[in-house]
């Protein structure tokens, strides 16, 4: 049941760029009401597990700082949607798996292995070849724009999956830590929604439909159930199975809004994907020795 529960979770969240491009509004008005709609659901949860919530307040602060950065990943994410399409924005956010072996390494000295130098320029090489190089061919109203902002989409999660896993450290039940990051994630999202003059409050039809499926889904369902079941997985295991996530999205991309991708792009999502496999399944980073114990 555990790895049902993961697959699960993983095809829900493998939606979330179908229905933030299915509601057509502006990408901080998405980024808003996907965390504002999933709150209530999440406060619910938690008060069913209250007493097993043992954080001290300053885990569950360090959780809310972490929303802040899931708030400015979403906000560029929605943005690379709207420029190069479902499929390519969502591959390229799963960049962050290269940016955590990148963070490792400045701030626990986790040198990169000899493999990690050897993939992470093919990793980059794949998102050059996803911009289509300037070719006419190319999917995308912006592909340029499209790689930029879901570049620094990678490097907005990783920084949130840092900060997030930090503050789980004593593996609290889910809705507890997700509910800190997703009142984060709105009031992040609040502050640059009201600098954003596309932003709104208006409730539309079916347009909030679409934004509360992704709450729904996504936010609440998809990560509730990865969030309880990969824990208790293979490491491997794991890695294997959040690939699906980017390949499904390709793939629902391609049947439900026909992202015709041109042959360059193909090959960049290959070597994107391939390269963030090889990281996840064997590892970017060597752990520094340990120093002699003193006699």
């Amino acid at each position: 049941m555990t790895r049902l529960f993961a697959l699960l979770g993983i095809l829900g969240i493998s939606f979330s760029a179908i229905f933030v491009k299915q509601a057509d509004v502006s990408p901080s008005t998405a980024a808003f009401f996907r965390t504002a709609y999933a709150l209530p659901v999440l406060f619910l949860l938690w008060a069913m597990i209250r007493r097993r919530d043992q954080r001290p307040a300053g885990l569950r602060w360090m959780a809310v700082g972490a929303g802040l950065f899931l708030a400015l990943d979403l906000a560029v994410w929605h943005r690379s949607i709207d420029l190069i399409g479902a499929g390519l924005a969502t591959v390229l956010a799963n960049t962050q798996v290269v940016f955590v072996g990148l963070a490792a390494w400045a701030i626990h000295r986790e040198r990169p292995t000899a493999l990690a130098f050897g993939t992470i320029p093919i990793v980059f090489a794949g998102v050059v070849l996803i911009s289509g190089l300037g070719r006419a061919d190319a999917f995308g109203d912006d592909p340029l724009g499209g790689v930029a902002f879901g570049v620094v989409s990678g490097a907005a999660y990783s920084v949130f999956l840092l900060v997030f896993r930090a503050s789980n450290r004593e593996l609290t039940p889910p809705p507890g830590p997700l509910l800190d990051a997703t009142i984060g994630a709105a009031i992040g999202s609040l502050i640059g929604g009201l600098a954003d003059p596309d932003f709104s409050f208006a409730f539309t039809w079916p347009e909030h439909g679409w934004l509360l499926a992704l709450a729904m889904v996504a936010q609440v369902g998809g990560w509730l159930l990865i969030a309880g079941a990969l824990p208790r997985l293979p490491a491997l295991e794991t890695s294997v199975m959040l690939l699906l996530q980017p390949m499904a999205t390709v793939l629902w991309a391609s049947v439900i809004f026909a992202e015709g991708l041109s042959a360059l792009q193909w090959t960049g999502v290959a070597l994107v994907l391939g390269g963030v496999a090889v990281l996840s399944l064997r590892g970017s980073v060597e752990r520094p020795p340990t120093a002699p114990a003193e006699a």
